[in-house]
């Protein structure tokens, strides 16, 4: 007989204490949430059905902190099941709440963690159920959720770095966009009144600037429109078209300065991956899977499964990864003493370890460079704009 469908169900109810809270529940049906609630001591007074994708978004970040907290308990003697019920009450966000409750009630019923894991792969990926699995398997599991949240850590502390390093270019375009609308929206109508009195003939810079004004006056709104229009298309495109996706990270790895520092990013996420999917006993050849969906790079991802591919076919990993024409040659080089002395996960620790502390101090770098950039980009703006506004008063001046 089928398992009854597991939904997601908001509530409100009156705890021990006498406590108005509100909650959200996965559960097979609207009793079985209220049986849970009296059984946790809720007196409930509303239980609805949430709407398709209603309960809150859960991060990452929560996910890794839960994956943290349950290798913690288990490793200290705490049974799963409670393990899983002290996290679940112990979350302040509802959604959060509610998975980890839901996990422990499939648990309860005797779910193995793994398929328990696996009704959610919104939040829970296939690498991260398939080394539960493993861990569960070989009796290890406290390990390898240890790992897992280590790994997720590491995750997103590259991808943090990452986008820092991307966050300052932007930052100085919109800055700069921002600060030059302002001054010809409001600040040279405002010189311009004041130079109509003049009777004279006024520099080429002001008459630009000031026809650069009554543009964004007038029309402003059809560039906005386009550039909004032009951003909206290109983030779907990007999305949906693996082509384009693959383009534009292509040519990311090419632009100076921002590509050594995706390429490290991806070495490292690759090397990480590697390291703890082989960590968990899984066979070479199935692991470079999930290795190539975790480099974070279309470019990558392909280059990783046509290795796995000719690593299926007999080929020595070192070599299949030098052809790919990708990864530096220390790395090759590892992973080759790796093969040859059968300590191919301690060598893709240290490649990851290595690889990271150069993308550290490579995004640091970028910074220092950046910050006295940003001042000479604005400076050049508002400053060219502040001059040709005044060019015409200093004139004036001279010739008085």
């Amino acid at each position: 007989m089928a398992a009854a469908a597991t939904r997601t169900y908001n509530w409100r109810g009156t705890n021990r204490a006498g406590k108005r809270i509100r909650g959200v529940t996965f559960a097979a049906s609207e009793s079985a949430v209220r049986a849970e609630l009296w059984r946790r001591g809720i007196v409930p007074s509303r239980v609805r059905r949430a709407l398709p994708g209603g309960g809150g978004r859960v991060s990452g970040g929560e996910i890794t902190s839960a994956t943290r907290q349950l290798a913690t308990m288990i490793g200290a003697g705490i049974p799963l099941v409670q393990a899983l019920d002290i996290i679940g009450n112990s979350q302040d966000t509802p959604a959060v709440q509610a998975l980890m409750l839901g996990v422990k009630n499939d648990v309860e019923d005797g779910t193995s963690l793994s398929a328990a894991l696996g009704k959610h792969p919104q939040h829970f990926d296939d690498l991260y159920v398939n080394l539960v699995a493993a861990g569960e398997q070989a009796g290890a599991l406290e390990t390898l959720l240890a790992r897992i949240a280590a790994y997720r850590e590491k995750a997103q502390s590259i991808r943090d770095k990452v986008k820092k390093a991307l966050f300052y270019p932007a930052a100085v375009t919109v800055v700069a966009l921002l600060v030059t609308v302002i001054l010809l929206v409001f600040v040279v109508p405002e010189f311009e009144s004041l130079f109509e009195g003049f009777g004279a003939e006024l520099p080429a810079l002001t008459l630009m600037v000031i026809g650069a004004s009554d543009f964004v006056r007038s029309s402003g709104w059809i560039p906005g429109l386009l550039i909004a229009a032009g951003a909206v298309g290109f983030t779907q495109a990007r999305r949906r078209l693996p082509s384009v996706r693959r383009f534009l990270e292509r040519a990311m790895l090419r632009v100076p300065v921002i590509g050594p520092i995706v390429h490290m990013a991806a070495t490292a996420r690759y090397a990480r991956t590697l390291a703890i999917t082989f960590a968990a006993g899984t066979p070479l050849v199935q692991a470079l899977e999930p290795v190539a969906r975790a480099t974070g790079n279309i470019v990558y991802e392909g280059a990783v499964l046509n290795i796995r591919d000719e690593v299926a076919t007999g080929q020595r990993l070192q070599q299949a990864m030098k052809m790919s024409g990708l990864f530096p040659s220390i790395a090759t080089r590892m992973i080759g003493v790796g093969e040859e002395s059968g300590a191919l996960e301690d060598m893709a620790e240290r490649i990851a370890d290595f690889y990271e502390e150069r993308l550290d101090n490579a995004v640091d770098g970028l910074s220092s460079l950046l910050e006295p950039l940003i001042m000479a980009v604005l400076g050049v703006v508002v400053g060219g704009l502040v001059v040709a506004m005044y060019l015409p008063v200093f004139r004036m001046g001279q010739v008085m």
